[in-house]
């Protein structure tokens, strides 16, 4: 280990605990915000003291009154009579979506308010039909240090959700949550979750809330209390790092603050969003949250499919060579990746030479002739995206840029931050803005869910944290009944690199994990609708190309189905249940559903077609798919916009289609 010391002069802590500062109000002051549609209600009032925000529902509370404060070194405490100024406005346009995950453009429609305390400090706050949302605000000038911030959610009833719980402990994980479902009250003791976290409201309604626009700042985490409320937490400014292999990192002391920035400035939105399982699929309100793209020529981030080495152990089995990290495969992999259109070739962990801390970025192994290899991809059309990991990329910053540069690379992929305090925070943001000056994308892995940084940077085209099938290699984790509730909690606050694509695919009692030839659970055709039913603009195909080429009417799909698209209808949302949606891209529809272990038939409405007459091919599960994970069925079938047609779904299944003009 070596332990490197923060630039930050905060004093040290031996916990992340908050620090709760909330000034005093000698009178009573009550604001609100509704709403266009005037369902969702946000208060801003002072109560006992304190100031609280509320939050309602069809005049229901939803949020009793909670305590919010911020704590910022050389503020004076608010004027004691309540609120200095209030001032109201409203948000009526339309923004594009410069990577279109769900659609190219969104319209958005706010009432806004914001609140000044009198002293520096102001609260504003948004309503949308589906979202409310609030933020510190502060005019002062200069540097500032923030010692803690007090939010949570004192919820009106004790309702069920599933908490976030992650694949580490104290503030340090990949965020590969998996989601306990409990009542808020039975939360207590479990580890403190990054949001976002989902609470089911009950008759159809669910409440998602998380973070946007997380700049100098930390991410968002909540910890149950025993009761109906749920405290939220920031993890402070690591004082000390300790790192271990392949950047994998503990901090073994913080400060006593939580950000260490500079103003005037906006602090993050809290946002809450209400709305139906169907809504929670097109989360338009919350991507107008985050600051509008700082990159003005969009023109060469281009979205697309990437063939993946390391998820399928580089197991190629019907060439001349021997497989591995070198460059005959690699050239192998760019000639799968041309033969079927696919614009990218990913070189995960292995190809560079390693220090004796398993770091290093700037040299290649000997088995890898990164020039030619790079001079063979550009010949075929192909673009390189690099792997690396956080601590690497931040130890020879500029000349790993310099060398990626050189090689012409197209993205990179930065693995193992496992932070989210406020420096890995400006860390990523650094590296956003970076690969945007030398033109690549960004694929944030092992790290913080998106906060907003794809729509200020759009090159930054997704992120993992999930738990994706690369779980598969070791444990069961990823399986349907995962699949079926991501799409409403994770997927909701951004795009999402679960890497799909597994040409083995297995029923429960036939599956086991293996490194060197891993399988999914579930269908075939489950794997298939993961291409349409989940937004990643960098979609992956996990698999080996000798199991694509061996598997020619899956390939054919997979060749053609687009990464991003133009519009979305929803078929079917149950959460944790079943998912079914169609998205269109240009003038063809593509539909995608997924069920979890519960066989299921879906009556689909063709309405969403426009007039004349339509061809769908669809990828279905066959008939012993139930036994047999891998067996489908290819059929085609005419439509107009007045048919019906069933989605047939197996055990574990899924179903995809596209639906184009013409007989």
């Amino acid at each position: 280990m070596r332990p490197t010391r923060s630039a930050f002069s905060c004093r040290l802590a031996l916990s992340a605990a908050p620090v709760l500062l909330t000034a005093a109000f000698a009178g009573a002051a009550e604001e609100s915000v509704k709403s266009p549609g005037g369902k969702l209600e946000l208060k801003l009032l002072t109560r006992d003291g304190a100031l609280h925000y509320a939050v309602s529902m069809a005049g229901k509370p939803v949020i009793a009154p909670t305590p919010v404060a911020i704590s910022i070194d050389g503020l004076e405490a608010p004027a004691a009579d309540g609120f200095a100024k209030v001032t109201r406005g409203e948000v009526n346009e339309t923004i594009p979506m410069v990577i279109p995950t769900f659609a190219s453009e969104i319209k958005v429609r706010a009432n806004t308010m914001a609140v000044s305390l009198g002293n520096g400090l102001a609260l504003e706050a948004r309503a949308h039909d589906d979202l409310v949302a609030f933020r510190w605000v502060c005019d002062k000038s200069g540097p500032m240090v923030v010692r803690g911030e007090r939010f949570g959610y004192r919820f009106a009833e004790d309702y069920r959700m599933f908490y976030p719980v992650p694949n580490g402990t104290q503030f340090i994980s990949h965020q590969e949550n998996t989601f306990f479902q409990k009542k808020i009250s039975e939360t207590k003791g479990l580890e403190t979750g990054p949001a976002p976290f989902l609470v089911d409201l009950g008759g159809g309604n669910w409440l998602l809330s998380t973070d946007v626009n997380v700049s100098g700042y930390p991410g968002l985490y909540i910890q149950g209390t025993g009761t109906p409320e749920l405290e939220a937490r920031f993890p402070g400014v690591p004082a000390e790092i300790a790192y271990k292999n392949k950047g994998e990192q503990s901090i073994p002391q913080r400060a006593d603050c939580i950000a260490r920035t500079s103003g005037p400035r906006a602090f993050p939105w809290r946002a809450i969003m209400i709305t139906t399982a169907e809504g929670l699929l097109q989360p338009g309100s919350l991507y107008s949250l985050a600051d509008a793209p700082k990159i003005a020529d969009t023109s060469w981030i281009k979205p697309g499919k990437v063939a993946w080495d390391w998820w399928n152990d580089w197991n190629i089995t019907d060439v001349d060579f021997k497989p591995g990290v070198n460059t005959a495969t690699y050239k192998h992999y760019i000639d799968h990746a041309a033969a079927n259109g696919l614009p990218y070739v990913i070189l995960d962990e292995g190809w560079s030479r390693k220090d004796e801390k398993g770091e290093g970025l700037v040299e290649v192994v000997p088995e890898i002739d990164m020039p030619a290899l790079s001079a063979y991809a550009k010949q075929k059309g192909v673009g390189l995206i690099l792997w690396t990991t956080a601590y690497s990329l931040e130890k020879e910053f500029d000349a790993a840029f310099r060398k990626f540069d050189e090689w012409g690379v197209k993205g990179i992929k930065v693995d193992f931050m496992v932070r989210d305090d406020q420096p890995m925070m400006d860390f990523c943001e650094r590296v956003a803005e970076t690969a945007a000056k030398h033109r690549m994308l960004v694929d944030f892995h092992g790290g913080s869910k998106p906060t907003g940084l794809q729509r200020t940077w759009p090159n930054v085209i997704e992120h993992e944290s999930v738990l994706g099938l690369e779980q598969n290699k070791w444990s069961d984790k990823a399986n349907p009944e995962y699949t079926t509730l991501l799409p409403f909690i994770r997927m909701v606050v951004g795009p999402m690199d679960y890497t799909p694509g597994a040409m083995l695919n297995r029923q429960r009692d036939a599956y086991k994990p293996s490194n060197h030839e891993p399988a999914s659970l579930g269908t075939r055709c489950q794997q298939l609708a993961l291409y349409v039913v989940n937004m990643a603009p960098l979609q992956m195909l996990a698999d080996t190309p000798t199991h694509y080429r061996k598997n020619p009417t899956a390939m054919e799909f997979l060749r053609e189905v687009p990464t991003t698209w133009d519009e979305t209808r929803v078929i079917a949302a149950e959460v944790g249940e079943v998912v079914a949606v169609a998205r269109r891209k240009g003038d063809a529809w593509w539909i995608g559903a997924l069920t979890n272990w519960t066989p299921r038939d879906l009556t689909v409405e063709a309405d969403f077609l426009g007039a004349g007459g339509f061809t769908m091919k669809s990828w279905e599960d066959g008939p012993n798919a139930a036994k047999e994970g891998t067996d489908h069925v290819v059929k085609e079938t005419q439509l107009t916009k007045d048919s019906k047609f069933t989605i047939r779904m197996a055990q574990g299944g899924g179903f995809v289609a596209v639906v184009r003009k013409g007989r």
